[in-house]
């Protein structure tokens, strides 16, 4: 599959094929939706919290005996039961939400949803990127692509790249991500993607499907 490729200066140079290991995997939509759902669900904290009967503060007495006086049975004051008791099944602030997923099964995930995107045309190539930290070069490159400022936008690089963060990091809804901590959720949620050339290596490296050669 080819897309858009463009060079440092933001000029346009022609196209460039996307990884075929990468780019052109099956579409597993249900496998996308479960990887994003486990993304959700490990960043999810939470904060609610009802006390138990045995966290209410007050007396363990028994208010009345077992049998003979033709009522219900009933514990102490602190009884679920009873208005201002502890609550019965109620959220917990230390539950845990995490959810895991097999290495095979989160790259075919991503591998899905890079796929989707290339058929949707959401991505794009770059060259490169100016040796300079300069929020306003960044944004003219950005305006030289045609890329629709104010939607989500993910710029790919192949590692951490501290000039290219800093020159983003205050235009609206850009992101920049090296290509081995790519995910379905950014994947997905990103109006655009532009790929540096040498993230398209990186990502094929780290995510690529391994073919295991044949034993005799």
């Amino acid at each position: 599959m080819k897309v858009t490729f463009f060079t440092a200066t933001g000029e346009k140079k022609g196209t460039t094929e996307l990884p075929s290991a990468l780019f052109e995997a099956p579409i597993n939509e249900g496998l996308m939706h479960q990887m994003f759902l486990l993304q959700e669900s490990n960043r999810r904290a939470p904060i609610a919290h009802a006390k138990s009967r045995g966290e209410i503060r007050g007396s363990t007495r028994k208010l009345y005996q077992q049998k003979g006086t033709g009522r219900a049975r009933r514990g102490s004051i602190r009884s679920p039961l009873l208005r201002g008791g502890g609550k019965a099944f109620g959220p917990k602030r230390f539950r845990n939400f995490s959810v895991r997923m097999p290495k095979k099964m989160r790259h075919a995930a991503l591998r899905s949803c890079l796929s989707f995107s290339a058929k949707e045309g959401r991505i794009i190539a770059l060259a490169g990127y100016p040796e300079e930290i300069k929020t306003k070069t960044a944004l003219a490159l950005l305006q030289k692509l045609s890329l629709p400022l104010g939607r989500r936008l993910l710029l790919v690089t192949a590692e951490r790249d501290q000039k290219l963060t800093l020159s983003i990091r205050n235009i609206h809804r850009v992101k920049t991500l090296p290509a081995a901590y790519l995910n379905p959720e950014d994947v997905l949620r990103s109006h655009t993607i532009v790929f540096l050339v040498e993230a398209l290596k990186k990502a094929e490296e780290v995510f690529g499907e391994k073919v295991s050669p044949n034993r005799s």
